[in-house]
């Protein structure tokens, strides 16, 4: 055993060392969010290691092609200066990491720490490290005995080609189709079960504008722990009322989980049944809202639009999945799109055959894998046939390809956290200040976009590894920390770390979309009637003066 250890450690690389210390360094510089050190330590410690396989690879493509190796003393004299180098950079990195840290604390107006707690962050980055080393460490020597195998065979060089191939698409089935199907499905499991708790104090509401009365044609128990909340948390018309000095209706609401029926097709025609049956065609404004993989809608945004139009509203939605949206949007993103459509074809199949002077205003919307879901929903044909209203999006996800089309060709001089598109009839942007442009005439469809700078749900992307992105190009978002830099792959390394924690920060930062936000949007997008500013200011005083549960 210490003669195996002791042969591993003289193989280390002096270049995969310096480029795990420099990888090192770079993942403690300020990302999109705030860390806690051991996620920190986590980061830090696979940044280590694929900085060191960095050096590794880059070395072994030098020999393979059997390019002159530097003189000894060349050598001597370039790890001198170069380890000199790591040293100031890891020591100059690690005084400053707290800082950098409070970068990102103070523009979210959280407390600034004290302490980074560099030692811990050094101490779990390790460990991580060196598992992950001795991993690549067994990789490399199966490919050495695999190459042996192949030598027999075939030239060196096709050798050692097969043996990697051999040994890659080994790992990848041996991860992709075993590991990684395994903890998917036990996470799976893990939030299915989770999605059958119901809330301590949770009942179905008797009331008949409910969808789970006594008539409902949806099973009470069918329906997730998200879509119990959402059932009966809304206002009630006694609050919407006290807040206009006016009479007001119970706000509509209808809700589909996924035990409700088995197909998405049928659980569709099962909301447009409910929806007709208590009334939700009567109402001035029907939404139809895609809601988050756990089948989350939030209250930020539901709220408020029934506040805003004296609860005359109606909104329907429908889940897809159990697992939060960082995990669906990287296993099952497609889901959350095939839900949406089905769900907005049902309901809009049968509102295009309503009188025109007598049916609701429709909208869609969704938050999140939501937004990707309900921005795919309705198709350009439908837009020209019959055309909705309009549309409220937020904290919309990188994969969304009409997003990114709409951002590509974001009228010169606007950055891509706040872009203006052409003349902004069709589609207007906003952040934490609102940017819609009230004063400024829309188009008969009004399609409003909520993105926060610090949301790594919109900016994260492969691209990150070997491209700086426009969000770090020009003048930055107001939430995003001026220290923040672009590194190769580290950077992609921190945004992919973001995502988890994306929800983590106060209202009105990263992926936690704040009720002002979605007041200004909901404001602009369906123009409720005799609605001023005085009334949306009183109305962001109600929301941000209570705590806005999270997913």
């Amino acid at each position: 055993m210490k003669i195996w250890l002791s042969s591993w450690w003289n193989k280390f690389s002096f270049v995969g060392l310096f480029f795990a210390v420099l990888f090192f360094a770079a993942s403690v510089t300020p990302s999109l969010l705030p860390r806690h050190y051991l996620v920190q330590g986590i980061l830090s410690g696979m940044s280590l290691a694929v900085g060191y396989g960095f050096g590794v690879l880059v070395v072994g493509l030098y020999r393979f092609l059997a390019l002159p190796e530097p003189q000894a003393k060349t050598q001597r004299i370039s790890k001198i200066v170069s380890s000199a180098l790591v040293a100031i950079v890891t020591v100059t990195a690690l005084w400053q990491m707290t800082a950098w840290q409070n970068s990102i604390r103070t523009l979210m107006e959280m407390p600034p720490h004290e302490t980074a707690y560099p030692m811990r962050v050094i101490g779990i980055a390790l460990i991580v490290g060196i598992v992950l080393l001795v991993l690549g460490r067994l990789f490399i020597t199966a490919n050495i005995i695999a190459a042996r195998v192949a030598e027999k065979f075939a030239p060196r060089r096709i050798a050692l080609f097969l043996s990697f191939s051999f040994v890659s698409i080994c790992v990848l089935l041996l991860t992709n189709d075993l590991i990684a199907a395994m903890l998917l499905r036990s996470a799976d499991n893990f939030f299915a079960e989770l999605d059958q708790i119901t809330e301590e104090g949770i009942q179905p509401p008797s009331d008949f504008d409910s969808t789970e009365g006594e008539e409902s044609y949806i099973d009470w128990d069918s329906i997730g722990r998200q879509g119990k909340l959402f059932l009966t948390q809304r206002p009630t018309q006694q609050e919407i009322e006290d807040f206009h000095n006016k009479v007001a209706k119970r706000p509509i609401r209808v809700y589909v989980g996924m035990r409700s029926r088995s197909t998405m097709e049928e659980r569709a025609e099962l909301a447009l049944k409910e929806l007709k049956r208590v009334g939700g065609f009567q109402r001035s404004v029907l939404i139809v809202a895609t809601p988050t993989g756990t089948g989350w809608l939030d209250p930020s945004a539901v709220d408020t639009v029934e506040y805003m139009h004296r609860g005359d509203t109606a909104i329907v939605s429908m889940q897809y999945s159990y697992l939060p949206s960082w995990i669906t949007l990287l296993v099952e993103p497609q889901h959350s799109i095939d839900s949406a459509t089905a769900l907005f074809d049902e309901i809009y199949s049968y509102w295009k055959t309503l009188p025109r002077d007598s049916r609701p205003r429709l909208y869609v919307h969704g938050l999140s894998l939501g937004a990707l879901g309900a921005e795919g929903s309705a198709d350009v044909y439908t837009i020209f046939e019959d055309p909705i209203q309009g549309a409220v999006f937020s904290g919309t996800p990188f994969p969304s390809v009409r997003w990114q089309q709409l951002v590509r060709t974001r009228n010169e001089g606007s950055p891509i956290w706040l872009p203006k598109f052409r003349d902004s009839r069709l589609v207007r942007f906003t952040s934490q200040k609102n940017a819609l442009e009230p004063e400024k005439a829309w188009g008969p469809l009004r399609v409003a976009y909520i993105q926060y700078a610090s949301d790594p749900m919109v900016w994260f992307s492969p691209e990150l590894a070997w491209r700086q992105p426009d969000w770090l190009i020009g003048k930055r978002g107001p939430d995003v920390s001026p220290q923040l830099r672009w590194y190769p792959i580290v950077t992609f390394l921190q945004a992919a770390y973001d995502m988890p924690m994306a929800t983590s920060v106060p209202l009105g930062f990263g992926h936690n979309y704040s009720p002002s936000s979605y007041i200004d949007a909901w404001n602009a997008v369906t123009t409720p009637n005799d609605w001023t500013e005085e009334m949306s200011q009183r109305l962001k005083d109600v929301f941000n003066n209570r705590a806005t549960p999270k997913p």
